[in-house]
C-alpha cells in the first residue's frame, strides 16, 4: 500500500478533530489520565477512523486553507466533547449547593480528577456518576458519536453556527433547574429543620438554636442523603441523556 501527501494530510486533520474531543469530553478529560494515554489513544482512533470512515480529503488552497481546515477541525472537535462535559458539571453543582445547605461547605478538598477545590458532597456524587458512566458504558458511545461525526460531516464541510451561543444559554437555563431539582429533597428538609428552629427560639429563647441548628441541619442532611442515595443511578441515567442531548445538539447546528 501506497501513501502520499494528501493521505498524510487527512490522517492530520482526522488527528486534530479526535485530539480535540478526547481533551474535553467527559472520562477522557480527566486530569489524572496522562497526557501520552490521551495523545495515544486519539492517535489510535485517528488511524482506526482514517481506514474505516468514508473520509475524502477537501480541496483547500496553500498553507493559509490548510490551516484554516485544521483550526475547524479542532473548533468541531473541542466544542463537541465540551458540551458532553458541561453536563457533568451539573451533578458537581447540586452536590455544592447540597453542603451551602447542611453545612459542609467550609469544608473542601482537591478533587485530582480535575484540580479544583470540591466539596465532600460534590465529590462523592461526581465519582458516583463517574463510576456508573464506566460501568455502562457509555464512554463507548462517545466514542462511537465521534466516529459517525465523520459519516456526516467530514474534514471541511464543518459550519461553524454563529448562533451556538443561544443552544448554550438555554442549556445553562437547564443546568440550573436540573441541579435544584437534584437538591431538592434536601432544601425542603433543612427549610423544615429551619421552621422548627425559628417556633423553638420563639418559645424558649434561652436556648442556643445556633449550636442546636448546626448539629440538626447535618443530621438531617446526611439523613436525607442516606434515604435518597438509592435515586443516584436515575438521576445519572437523567445526566447521561442530557450529555446525549448537548452533543447531538452540537453536532447538528455545526453541520
Amino acid at each position: 500500500m501506497t501513501y502520499n501527501l494528501l493521505d498524510f494530510e487527512l490522517l492530520l486533520l482526522i488527528l486534530v478533530r479526535v485530539s480535540a474531543f478526547i481533551f474535553t469530553a467527559p472520562f477522557f478529560s480527566l486530569k489524572n489520565i496522562p497526557v501520552r494515554v490521551k495523545a495515544g489513544i486519539s492517535a489510535f482512533l485517528a488511524i482506526i477512523i482514517y481506514y474505516s470512515a468514508p473520509v475524502e480529503m477537501p480541496e483547500y488552497s496553500g498553507v493559509i486553507g490548510y490551516a484554516l481546515l485544521t483550526a475547524q477541525e479542532a473548533v468541531f472537535g473541542a466544542i463537541t466533547g465540551l458540551f458532553a462535559n458541561i453536563a457533568y458539571h451539573i451533578i458537581d453543582f447540586a452536590g455544592r449547593i447540597i453542603d451551602m445547605e447542611i453545612g459542609f461547605s467550609m469544608v473542601s478538598e482537591l478533587d485530582p480528577a480535575t484540580n479544583v477545590r470540591a466539596t465532600i458532597t460534590a465529590n462523592l456524587y461526581g465519582y458516583l456518576v463517574m463510576l456508573i458512566m464506566m460501568i455502562t458504558n457509555l464512554h463507548h458511545y462517545f466514542l462511537r458519536a465521534l466516529a459517525d461525526t465523520f459519516r456526516i460531516a467530514g474534514p471541511g464541510q464543518i459550519i461553524l453556527n454563529p448562533d451556538m451561543y443561544k443552544l448554550m444559554a438555554s442549556f445553562m437555563t437547564q443546568y440550573f433547574i436540573i441541579g435544584f431539582r437534584i437538591v431538592l429533597p434536601v432544601f425542603t428538609a433543612i427549610l423544615i429543620v429551619n421552621t422548627v428552629l425559628a417556633i423553638l427560639a420563639k418559645m424558649a429563647p434561652q436556648m442556643n438554636m445556633f449550636v442546636i441548628g448546626m448539629q440538626m441541619k447535618v443530621l438531617v442532611g446526611l439523613s436525607v442523603m442516606f434515604l435518597i442515595i438509592g435515586m443516584v443511578p436515575s438521576v445519572a441515567d437523567f445526566i447521561f441523556n442530557k450529555m446525549q442531548d448537548m452533543m447531538l445538539a452540537a453536532i447538528d447546528m455545526m453541520t
